[in-house]
């Protein structure tokens, strides 16, 4: 089976983006700047939504829990991006998790601020309901990656994906920055810590990829294109 179309996909084209120039500064004039240190969280699964948080600088993960404490990688948030904007406007508990991955600079504005905002740019309200769908077509496709395709195939899709979001280029290969656990790729690709450590290890022995302590580099993208297309 092929993979997917890869390249740029419309669920990574961040918020403050697709606004305006007059729709950008009217939004961010509205909070309070923030800081967070690596591993800190800025909105937490269950809770009330009080407001929304529009990241300037660093990369985020969202994580969703279940019952029997599985933990879900849903998403990577990064410059531009909003966050808690779905249970802003509906008034419902958050959804997930989002805590840095590094150090993360951002704007916190409070949620009756925010949706006055949008009742007062209709331009930024439709741009909102663009960025929602674009998510939740994103969604829709990784679960259907899920059903149809092995843990081998989606592990090899998400790492290159990560080689053109969070890839730097180096003497070896593409590094990838996103400072992800072994647990954290399991739980994006919907399988265990312990298969995708089996993975990685075959991966390793036909050096496509290789692992140290600065991180995963993919050494031979042409072969993970190929995995990812089932051979």
């Amino acid at each position: 089976m092929a993979p997917p179309r890869t390249g740029r996909l419309d669920d990574q084209v961040p918020f403050l983006a697709r606004l305006e120039h007059q729709e950008r500064v009217a939004l961010l004039e509205l909070g309070r700047p923030m800081k967070y240190s690596p591993r800190s969280v800025l909105v937490r699964q269950d809770e009330p939504s009080t407001h929304v948080v529009v990241i300037l600088a660093g990369w985020t993960k969202v994580t969703r829990s279940t019952a029997n404490g599985y933990e879900a990688l849903l998403a990577l948030r990064g410059p531009g991006d909003v966050i808690g904007e779905a249970s802003a406007v509906s008034g419902r508990p958050r959804s997930a998790t989002v805590t840095a991955l590094g150090k993360v600079e951002a704007v916190t504005i409070e949620r009756d601020r925010f949706l006055g905002h949008l009742a007062e740019f209709p331009a930024s309200s439709l741009q909102l309901l663009s960025l929602i769908g674009d998510r939740t077509q994103a969604s829709d496709r990784r679960r259907v990656e899920q059903g149809a395709l092995g843990a081998r195939q989606r592990l090899s899709l998400l790492l290159l994906e990560l080689s053109r979001t969070h890839g730097v280029q180096d003497a070896e290969g593409v590094r990838l920055t996103s400072g992800l656990s072994q647990h954290e790729l399991a739980g994006a690709v919907g399988a265990s810590r312990e298969a995708v450590a089996r993975l990685l290890k075959e991966l390793r022995e036909r050096d496509v990829v290789r692992t140290s302590r600065r991180g995963l580099v993919i050494v031979r993208p042409d072969q993970l294109r190929r995995i990812a297309g089932g051979e």
